[in-house]
């Protein structure tokens, strides 16, 4: 009994642990950069009083962290998505992979940030529940659209497609043919959805009644893609 006890805590702390870290992490190392960046502040003075001006020595502009922040973050993304950018980032995963605290640390981080890049995508904009793997077990996923073609014609049932993320990394996952008939809406945002996924369920969203379930239940009805 005691033993079992043990294990509950362990495994809760735990689970608290990894859902907190990757945004603490985060939340740190920004802060950390928009400080270091605000201190350009005297130097961009002087460099606008150099170019005649009229600001007074030691005068310090409001947002230059946040604007120089938001700039270092884009130029790293153009920089990422070039060839040696890539090249670079994979060099740079090989080597954290190979530090068990920074590891787990880093993947979490990355888990969640591509976990919330799915949820702006379009096609992943209706949160749906289904039952599996079996019958009485439910699962959440995504309706991204109507079966056509092959598919459709081979059932004598409107079927669409749903997408099901696996936890904690919502960015695998399987792709299920469902009847229309068996989904089930839900008025949670694709962004809620992912951070229950990515926390493990920890992390579950307020329930807004009706918000946005007259549109999903409108979709499923009339809309086809």
């Amino acid at each position: 009994m005691v033993r079992k006890i043990k294990s509950k805590i362990r495994n809760i702390f735990l689970a608290g642990l990894v859902a907190i870290i990757p945004i603490a992490f985060t939340l740190f190392l920004l802060t950390w950069i928009f400080k270091k960046l605000d201190k350009l502040s005297p130097a961009v003075t002087d460099l606008l009083i150099l170019l005649g001006a009229p600001i007074p020595h030691g005068f310090k502009i409001p947002g230059i962290g946040i604007v120089a922040t938001i700039l270092v973050i884009f130029f790293v993304g153009i920089l990422i998505k070039s060839v040696v950018g890539k090249e670079l980032m994979a060099l740079g995963e090989y080597f954290l992979d190979k530090i068990p605290f920074i590891r787990s640390v880093y993947n979490g981080i990355k888990q969640i940030l591509e976990g919330i890049a799915i949820s702006n995508k379009n096609a992943f904009k209706q949160v749906v529940m289904i039952e599996y793997p079996r019958k009485g077990l439910y699962s959440l996923g995504f309706l991204t659209c109507d079966s056509k073609g092959e598919i459709q014609e081979k059932t004598d049932k409107d079927i669409v497609n749903v997408f099901i993320p696996t936890t904690p990394n919502p960015t695998s996952g399987f792709l299920l043919l469902v009847p229309k008939e068996d989904i089930i809406p839900l008025s949670m945002t694709a962004e809620e959805a992912i951070k229950l996924i990515v926390s493990g369920g920890i992390v579950t969203p307020l329930y807004k009644k009706d918000i946005g379930q007259q549109n999903i239940i409108a979709y499923l009805e009339n809309n086809k893609v």
